[in-house]
């Protein structure tokens, strides 16, 4: 493999894939870029799981022997030369594929073995992977006695011990508990620095803190794509956070000119929205002043990932097929 990585690693054209009658997967195209963690997010079903089994060319698109699709890594076609081009590529299915009688220095070495690599830059190999993967301490442990949280870091070990340009990560923190999950985001952050990562997931706290860009998927097609930070600013929210030390009852809140929600955040603080046409804000100070709420916060609403989320694949859902996508 080469050492020089291109500016885009992964390029996907035109993936289709059906089940029978059923479509799963439809006209997908994307790209991944150098030193990027993309999120492929979607409800369960949407075709996140077949879209990354093609892309990794464990699922052949449909109309791949009439090169109506491609998919290149690296430069390198996968679907022509699929050797050549998964020497780029690390793989986590939403399983991991692991051997849980055997050790975890055992596994991983058999892991580089497959990949095509020999003698002193496995040793070094498995060292480097167990370091960056926090395996130090259990490369003697056989997997199957292992937490979930450490059989995940191995999975994910086994995906990046030949070192390729190409991350592909299928819900990586499905069944983990807060610290687990905490503990794979941040080794997905640290793996984006230096490889390009694709990530699977229904999770939007998932997508915000770990995704540079955002690819939403639904009935197998993708629907909205951006970077994270220009995700949010799709819906705007108007409403803001109110918090007074001696609030009037909620009826009262609900009255004021212009209001058309308040939501009860905690007995002192309340999230108010209104209509995009009315800002009651300068109306909740002079009351507050007026009637001794003694107002202490005032903060305009921001949209949040589970806002837009909710907005396009609301507005996609009313273009629904007939027929839906597999996961």
């Amino acid at each position: 493999m080469s050492n020089i990585i291109p500016e885009i690693t992964l390029s996907a054209r035109n993936l289709t894939r059906r089940f029978g009658n059923r479509p799963a997967v439809h006209n997908v195209s994307l790209e991944l870029k150098r030193g990027e963690v993309l999120g492929l997010l979607g409800h369960n079903g949407a075709g996140k799981t077949t879209t990354l089994q093609m892309l990794t060319g464990c699922l052949l698109p449909n109309d791949a022997e009439q090169n109506q699709s491609s998919i290149d890594i690296c430069g390198i076609n996968l679907l022509h030369h699929p050797v050549r081009a998964k020497a780029n590529l690390g793989y986590l299915p939403e399983t991991p594929p692991l051997y849980r009688e055997l050790s975890v220095n055992d596994y991983l070495t058999f892991a580089a073995r497959l990949r095509g690599m020999a003698g002193a830059a496995v040793a070094e190999a498995l060292v480097q992977t167990r370091q960056h993967c926090g395996l130090e301490t259990v490369g003697k442990k056989i997997i199957g006695t292992l937490s979930k949280g450490y059989q995940q870091r191995v999975g994910i070990a086994q995906a990046i011990i030949h070192r390729p340009a190409v991350i592909v990560l299928d819900e990586p923190t499905v069944g983990l508990d807060p610290t687990q999950i905490r503990g794979i985001r941040s080794l997905i952050r640290e793996l984006g620095n230096t490889h390009s990562v694709i990530l699977s997931t229904h999770l939007l706290s998932e997508v915000e803190s770990v995704c540079d860009r955002v690819e939403i998927m639904q009935h197998g097609k993708l629907i909205y794509g951006d970077t994270s930070v220009h995700m949010k600013q799709h819906v705007s929210v108007s409403g803001f956070i109110i918090g007074l030390r001696n609030p009037p009852p909620l009826s009262v809140l609900e009255g004021i000119v212009g209001v058309s929600h308040v939501e009860p955040l905690s007995t002192t603080q309340f999230r108010v929205l209104h209509a995009s046409s009315s800002d009651p804000k300068s109306e909740f100070i002079t009351l507050a002043a007026q009637q001794g709420w003694q107002l202490e916060q005032l903060t305009p609403l921001q949209a949040t990932l589970e806002d837009v989320f909710a907005t396009i694949t609301d507005s996609s859902e009313e273009k629904k097929p007939s027929s839906g996508a597999s996961s």
